[in-house]
């Protein structure tokens, strides 16, 4: 009897287990719910320190692609002129994959105590934000890049045209800054005439520089002189150009060409070569401290927009 009840027991027990494995393969699965574009931390208090950054998921060309992006607004509910500020890129895929998010404290807190709201994205095929890398350059003796800026600016555009519309930003004036690849994108940006942009800064940009890691010591220059031209053809926005005596990457021969370019063919370019900074002012816009540089020279500048 104690036999035949531990074999009851057992097929009870069995009897159950096969209940709850029908049950449980018969509910369907909840599907996980994929973040939305918009503020990261909307609650009381979510915004962080003196210029209230904020961080935000802002839409891509890639869909389902959102761009990890930091926000910085002025005191007070705006709206506000909205500065874009673009970040450099590389062509080592290992090193993109582990980019931090951009910080780029000068230039924010610069912008944030003139009263600007800016926006620091994260563009698709870096970082946290994923998605595919669509701004290689390809190889020096075929190298494109034009093509590569326009994929960056694709991205620029795609959150202009998102956070222009948002309440507490103004629908026209953005400035779109960039640093590096990000100033050859806002380069590229202006060479499309895109609603509601007001003016490009671009710092230290182009692609190719420093190739194989050797200072001075670029990939295609003529290539890139030749895509400088053709963005300036169709760029009608005021840029400026800010670049130093000592930028391992674009040396100013090369960057004043570049410029030279730009202006041949009709784009209106504002070129500012700085003294040396640093150990190598390519990397002056991303230091803390370098608006006391650069600071006056974009203030003449935006004063000029008005």
């Amino acid at each position: 009897m104690r036999a035949r009840m531990s074999g009851f027991s057992s097929l009870r027990g069995g009897l159950r287990a096969g209940v709850l494995f029908i049950f449980l393969t018969c509910v369907p699965a909840v599907p996980r719910a994929e973040p939305a574009a918009g503020p990261q931390a909307i609650e009381l208090g979510a915004e962080q320190g003196e210029l209230r950054a904020q961080p935000w998921l802002v839409p891509s060309p890639q869909p389902g692609v959102l761009m990890h992006t930091t926000v910085f607004r002025p005191p007070g509910r705006g709206p506000f002129p909205l500065v874009i500020v673009n970040h450099g890129t590389t062509q080592n895929a290992e090193r993109r994959r582990r980019l931090p998010l951009p910080e780029f404290p000068a230039l924010t807190g610069w912008f944030v105590r003139r009263g600007y709201a800016v926006a620091v994205p994260q563009r698709p095929g870096h970082g946290a934000t994923g998605g595919i890398y669509r701004e290689d350059q390809g190889g020096c003796d075929d190298a494109n890049f034009a093509a590569a800026g326009l994929a960056a600016a694709d991205s620029i555009a795609a959150a202009v045209a998102y956070l222009r519309v948002q309440p507490f930003v103004r629908r026209s004036g953005v400035v779109v800054v960039g640093q590096s690849a990000g100033g050859w994108a806002a380069l590229a940006l202006a060479s499309r005439a895109p609603a509601g942009v007001r003016a490009a800064i671009n710092f230290a940009g182009g692609l190719g520089g420093r190739s194989y890691d050797q200072p001075d010591n670029n990939c295609a220059p003529a290539r890139l002189i030749a895509a400088a031209g053709e963005f300036g053809r169709t760029a009608r926005i005021p840029t400026l150009w800010i670049y130093t005596e000592n930028d391992s990457y674009f040396a100013p021969r090369l960057s004043g060409a570049m410029a030279a370019a730009f202006r041949a063919v009709g784009g209106k370019a504002d070129y500012e070569l700085l003294p040396a900074f640093g150990r190598d002012g390519h990397f002056m816009a991303e230091t803390p401290g370098s608006d006391a540089v650069w600071g006056p020279v974009v203030e003449r500048f935006l004063q000029g927009l008005r």
